[in-house]
């Protein structure tokens, strides 16, 4: 009976973690939490599903806040991992708050406004229940809501077609190193922040301004001798995947608004890319 909604409590934990493999880990703990209840006071439980939930939720909180500290020893910026393309048949996946922008921009929150806003605005809780996870009051909870969803209204996208349509040319002009083509394809203030770990050799540092990352981009093709580009979809949406031998070594995501690329987040650690080497070409 639990143990079906093992794949709600991973949506939920993802989002929170940023991390597929942390999540996991804050899920194990939950059911190992429910299991280890006596059977009498499992019985007592009349919504399983909740209490998993909420113990879900809070295990996911104490992470993100010891995460602040790890995440300072992080070499270079720190990015969410990358998830190869949702099945279609997965409806949770659908909607924007599995793409990389938003997943980003939970990151820039307090580990109480994150739970409060994917609690609220993407799994229909009440605020009343959210607050006997975080310890606040509902009153409080709604505004962690609040002031959450406000820096995510300036992550508004464009329609998928035409993102798939961006990334296709940012493909085709990056392979044949057009810098005008790209330079044409980039928005003004756009952002390239990589994530090697530490691992792999990258830039350390966002790059800003579209002759610097033209630049960039042409400089990294020189390092890709031997790998194939893909169009694959990253975290629902339109991206692309440097692969050597079927192993993806890179992912790209990117933020596309109006037909112009305002972020790309270039993914390298290894560690992060594990879910896509058994991926394949799929």
């Amino acid at each position: 009976m639990t143990m079906d909604e093992r794949p709600q409590l991973l949506h939920l934990a993802y989002r929170l973690l940023g991390s597929f493999a942390e999540a996991e880990d804050a899920v194990q703990e939950a059911y190992t939490r429910w299991y280890a209840l006596p059977e009498p006071q499992r019985q007592e439980i009349g919504n399983p599903a909740a209490w998993l939930t909420r113990v879900a939720s809070r295990i996911c909180l104490d992470q993100l806040r010891s995460a602040r500290v790890r995440r300072e020893s992080y070499v270079g910026p720190w990015i969410p991992e990358p998830l190869p393309a949702p099945d279609p048949a997965d409806r949770v996946t659908l909607d924007e708050s599995i793409t990389m922008a938003f997943l980003v921009v939970l990151e820039s929150m307090t580990p109480a406004e994150r739970v409060a806003v994917v609690l609220h605005d993407v799994f229909g809780y009440p605020f009343g229940e959210i607050a006997e996870i975080v310890g606040r009051t509902p009153a409080a909870c709604r505004q962690l809501a609040t002031s959450g969803r406000r820096r995510i209204r300036a992550t508004k996208s464009s329609p998928i077609d035409r993102q798939a349509a961006v990334v296709k040319s940012f493909r085709r002009a990056w392979q044949a190193g057009d810098i005008g083509a790209l330079i044409g394809l980039l928005d003004p203030d756009v952002t390239v922040t990589a994530d090697g770990g530490g691992r792999v050799s990258t830039v350390l540092r966002p790059i800003r301004g579209v002759a610097e990352i033209a630049r960039y981009g042409a400089a990294l093709l020189d390092h890709m001798g031997g790998q194939a580009i893909v169009e694959r979809t990253v975290n629902g949406r339109p991206g692309l995947v440097a692969e050597r031998d079927g192993s993806a070594v890179t992912v790209l995501a990117f933020d596309i608004a109006d037909d112009r690329i305002r972020s790309v987040w270039v993914v390298r650690n290894p560690d992060k890319l594990r879910r896509w080497i058994a991926h394949g070409h799929g």
